[in-house]
């Protein structure tokens, strides 16, 4: 690439109320940052001045609270119920989405709320701004916004509200439990840190909307509020501080919020106040809680360390490489000491970091403990001058892609706890910096960094340990209170209830005027600036040319000047980059049906086996290790790409454009080299083994795997390796590898010998393609074995997979009862468009997104009435499914009711499709297809996918925007009544749902009412012959007409 060449704007320090207070130029990237205070009302606003599609906001308050009560995370949910000067629920989605955006979105940590919109082009975001801030500022905070979004109780009772949902669903987690807990432990009386900032669901059960709108008055003021923008403007920075000097400050003045940037009596949150007084631990403290879950053979650990305070930018980067020499690989001195063992002590060690006023906290999450001690020997510095190079690889990789995510935690971090002036923030952002040095630390200094802070130095020990009493006991607890609160409230009180809701729902469905949104113009889309790629395709000797395969003049060129055409298929896709990455497709469809369960335990394996070198030298997996890190900056295996083609399984190198020949002899050597070792393979085995239990905790996963058993048949590599399904092949493999090695070793031999036939391999190499002097000598060169002339093979689909039920969904039901969980997760799934080119399809994703768009039909009937946290419907069309999906449900047969009511409504005309509706969701659509390829990297694996998998053209997802546009209202009916209507009836439907025990038998009576064939299972826990509980059985029960 050539040197960044940027056009340094220093020729203004000054702009209406505004003051300029830092401007950095970053030699490492070229982004040019700018920090603005308004000297009126304190107002502070960060612009990262970069190319890119994609305009970015991030609106950060610091948010400090004493209690368990959930204000911060209630109020930012009322935040978008409306505001003074635009007074309509959902009204900035509705904005946002005209806007080239997908809505807005928020999140509350522990010290700050953050609330975020995205945009493609400018003039969206520059719109939406004043209005958003409208609704941060000035938020209506109505009784009823109170009761739908935060909590309610309805006519049956129970409690709801899309908080409450939300934090139904986590609250009795072991992540939640043991935070909190920990919590507790590391921060003294008086510190907000030790606060449940999402609510506690006995807080939020007794929250009032006048406490929220309290809280509100305290800390939504303008000098408590950071607006972080990145991306490219027309005008640069001006074309922001025009917006805030012409639109926003004359509204903070009329509040007579123009006290400044310090208004007498204010104390700065955390920095000013009693969170600050907190001094460094002085004793071992260990505790431990319980948390609910059947099997018991696997716990969590979280040891928790002091660290250095938050402006100390060398040490802690310091911190974070040593976490990275510790853990980030299987040879790293903990992961080699305790997890890549046998028998693993654990199945994974984390570090992170907490950012704290006066000192970070050092977390270390321990996965499936048995007993873990920190490292106590000497620094390897020859590993550690090679972890130190590859996270500045992957520093700069990060900048090329995500340059406004790289920077935005540091500038929020900035805002909280750095000096008022921005003096603080150079230190912060030039982080290229301190790997210099970092590299000329030696093995002392490392050694005393270990022992500074985690060796010589007390902790807190929180323990995770799984219940199955605890189950029982909160799911007894909860009925009793139910029962309670239903008693209390009477047939009276229950009326009551239910007429509030209704009201407030009521109130929520006042119609936006359409003059209020067509006032907002749908921006131009050749405003948006894409990314070029270029691209050339080779299928192979003897095999005929793509029809639609895009070929690039400069491109073509420059490839076949390096030698002869090749025999395997290789797609080359150019964008301008640091970087080249090389994704090798080999497919799974000539892979023996009772193979495909190891694929989970080869993936696991695969970068850290022995590895046989052509010269038949053979590398140590220590050795295979370490010198793939040096020379990378990520390597991975998976199925497919986005949950998309997963009967490949794909294996990615990225590295510097100087290393392509390098990682390509890798690939080579990975793939037909690798030594199955019966030692590294039972390391592996032990250690998804040891990860299950876990991963069987989680509601979506469980979720996943059933619809996935109920879907597909034993041809589907990805039911192969869901997770009920590898419950129980994993054991069975570790003792067929003690038992018969020999027998296992020749089962995976034999997938390679599956997976690497030459008809089914596809690569894609991407990034600087003219950069290489070799893009395609080196393949030939390396991969001369491949010679041979064949046939390329048909891409095989997921759609070939399907079961009679998966091709045909009719009437069964499956409700899985999980203790692990308080809501429910769900998916009903219907037959929809096959394949990637259907005429049908544009009028189909218009459909989906009238649907699913921020404050649209499923966002109103669902999340605003509290039934769920999140309610969508998507198409794969690899497939040919779409599904109905409810996350985090308090209600999930509600939800399914409101639904089918507003589906059939749309169809049948009683509900009216709006035209500002229709024009919204394709707007909202331009954005999708704008982020999907938003990135150098992004576009140029888009080109392959399309291309090389779909059989499309390079820019089909361009070409797909011109038939969005014509879309008709009558289209997106028509297309709601043949591929969505068919979800809400068992005739042409499945259902899968995962829930807490306590209500499968509500659910499962239910959907026997609607006529599904309806099947009930538990998850229980099995006793082994030694009595130790580590693994799966099944109950089942039946229920409904067969």
């Amino acid at each position: 690439m050539a040197p960044f060449q940027v056009q340094l704007d220093d020729t203004f320090t000054s702009f209406g109320n505004f003051d300029l207070l830092q401007r950095i130029k970053l030699d490492y990237t070229d982004v040019v940052v700018s920090k603005w205070r308004s000297r009126v009302s304190g107002l502070s606003l960060v612009h990262l001045d970069y190319e890119a599609p994609l305009i970015n906001g991030y609106f950060v308050v610091a948010t400090e609270i004493f209690n368990d009560s959930g204000c911060p995370h209630t109020l930012e949910h009322l935040v978008f119920m409306g505001s003074e000067k635009f007074p309509y629920k959902g009204i900035i989605d509705h904005l946002a989405n005209r806007g080239f955006s997908e809505g807005t979105n928020a999140w509350t940590d522990n010290d700050h709320t953050a609330y975020t919109a995205s945009t493609a082009g400018e003039q969206g975001f520059l719109q939406l701004l004043p209005i958003y801030l409208d609704h941060i500022l000035y938020p209506t905070m109505s009784k009823a916004a109170f009761v739908t979004e935060v909590h309610h109780i309805n006519a049956k009772g129970e409690d709801a509200g899309v908080v409450y949902s939300e934090m139904q669903g986590r609250e009795n987690t072991s992540g939640d439990l043991m935070a909190l807990r920990s919590q507790r432990i590391l921060y003294p009386p008086g510190s907000a840190y030790r606060s449940e900032t999402g609510g506690l669901m006995e807080a939020l059960r007794v929250l009032t909307v006048e406490q929220i709108q309290e809280y509100h008055s305290t800390y939504y003021v303008p000098h408590n509020l950071s607006l972080i923008v990145t991306g490219k403007l027309s005008s640069g920075t001006r074309s922001l501080l025009s917006v805030l000097q012409e639109k926003v400050e004359p509204s903070i003045i009329e509040h007579r919020q123009n006290q400044g940037p310090r208004p007498s009596g204010w104390n700065r949150p955390f920095v000013e106040t009693t969170s600050a007084s907190r001094e460094r631990m002085k004793d071992v403290i260990k505790e431990a809680v319980e948390f609910p879950e059947k099997d018991e053979s696997q716990g969590e650990l979280l040891i928790t360390f002091n660290g250095p305070p938050p402006t100390a930018f060398l040490e802690r980067k310091a911190l974070d490489i040593l976490s990275t020499y510790l853990t980030s690989s299987p040879v790293a001195p903990l992961n080699k000491e305790y997890v890549e063992i046998e028998s693993p002590l654990c199945s994974y060690i984390y570090f992170s970091e907490d950012t704290r006023v006066t000192m970070v906290d050092l977390p270390v999450y321990i996965g499936s403990p048995a007993s873990v001690v920190l490292l106590r020997n000497g620094i390897d510095m020859s590993r550690m001058s090679m972890v130190i190079n590859r996270d500045e690889r992957q520093l700069r990789s990060k900048l090329e892609s995500a340059k406004g995510d790289t920077f935005s935690g540091t500038i929020i971090t900035d805002f909280l706890y750095g000096a008022a002036d921005g003096s603080d923030l150079h230190g912060a952002l030039d982080e290229i910096k301190y790997y210099n040095f970092l590299r000329a630390w030696n093995s002392s200094q490392w050694t005393n960094l270990l022992k500074r802070y985690f060796v010589d130095q007390p902790y807190t020990v929180v323990i995770g340990r799984p219940s199955a009493n605890l189950a029982e006991k909160l799911e007894a607890i909860e009925k009793a209170r139910l029962a309670a609160q239903i008693e209390k409230l009477g047939p009276e009180g229950l009326a009551k209830a239910e007429q509030e809701l209704e009201a407030a729902k009521a109130e929520h469905e006042m119609p936006i005027p359409k003059k209020i949104l067509t006032s907002f113009p749908v921006p131009d889309v050749k405003s948006i600036s894409w990314i070029p790629v270029k691209s050339t395709q080779e299928l192979g000797k003897g095999r005929a040319c793509s029809s639609t395969a895009s070929s690039d003049s400069d491109l073509k060129k420059h490839i076949e000047n390096d030698g002869d055409p090749l025999s395997i298929f290789v797609e080359y896709d150019h964008v301008n980059s640091d970087f080249v990455g090389i994704h090798a497709f080999f497919s799974l469809a000539n892979v023996p049906d009772e193979l495909r369960p190891y694929v989970s335990t080869y993936a696991a394996a695969f970068f850290s086996l022995p590895v046989k070198l052509e010269n038949g030298e053979v590398l140590s997996h220590e050795e295979v290790v370490n010198q793939l890190d040096d020379l990378t900056v990520s390597y991975d295996l998976g199925l497919g790409l986005s949950d998309q083609f997963t009967e490949f399984a794909r294996i990615s190198f990225k590295v510097e454009v100087t290393n392509y020949e390098s990682a390509v002899t890798w690939l080579r050597d990975l793939v037909w080299g690798a030594v199955f070792d019966k030692e590294r393979l039972l390391v592996s085995a032990a250690k998804l083994a040891q990860s299950l239990p876990e991963l069987k905790r989680d509601g979506n996963n469980v979720l996943s795997s059933v619809w996935a058993e109920t879907l597909y048949d034993k041809s589907s590599t990805s039911l192969a390796g869901a997770i009920l399904g590898q419950s129980d092949f994993v054991p069975k493999l570790i003792k067929e590898l003690q038992e018969s090695p020999e027998q296992t070793v020749a089962a995976f031999e034999k997938l390679r010998e599956c997976l690497t036939d030459p008809s089914g391999i596809r690569i894609a190499v991407t990034g600087n393609v003219l950069g290489l002097q070799k893009p395609r000598s080196t393949w030939s060169e390396k991969f001369r074995h491949l010679s041979q002339v064949s046939t390329l093979a048909p891409v095989k689909l997921t759609c070939e997979t399907l079961t009679e039920l998966g091709r045909n969904p009719v009437k069964k039901a499956v409700v899985v009862g999980l203790p692990t969980i308080e809501s429910s997760f769900v998916n009903h799934t219907t037959k929809g468009i096959q394949g990637f080119n259907h005429p049908e399809f544009p009028a189909l994703r218009v459909a989906l997104e009238v649907l699913n768009a921020a404050e649209s039909f499923l966002w109103r009937s669902v999340r605003g009435a509290g039934l769920a946290y999140g309610a969508y419907v998507t198409a794969d069309r690899e497939a040919g499914l779409i599904t109905f999906s409810l996350y985090r449900s308090s209600n999930s047969t509600e939800a399914f009711e409101q639904v089918k009511g507003v589906v059939s409504g749309l169809v049948d005309g009683s509900i009216e499709l709006e035209e500002t509706t229709l024009d919204a969701a394709k707007s909202s659509i331009v954005y999708s297809v704008t982020k999907n390829v938003a990135t150098a990297g992004r576009a140029a694996i888009n080109s392959f996918t399309n291309q090389a998998l779909k059989g499309l053209s390079q820019d089909h997802n361009l070409q797909l925007l011109e038939q969005y546009q014509v879309v008709t209202k009558d289209d997106v009916l028509a297309s709601l009544k043949k591929y969505i209507l068919p979800i809400f009836s068992p005739s042409s439907s499945v259902v899968i749902v995962v829930t807490t025990p306590s209500k499968v038998d509500q659910i499962a009576e239910s959907l026997t009412g609607y006529g599904f064939d309806v099947e009930k299972r538990s998850l229980e826990v099995e006793a082994n012959e030694d009595g130790s509980l580590d693994s799966m059985s099944v109950s089942e029960e039946s229920e409904g007409d067969r």
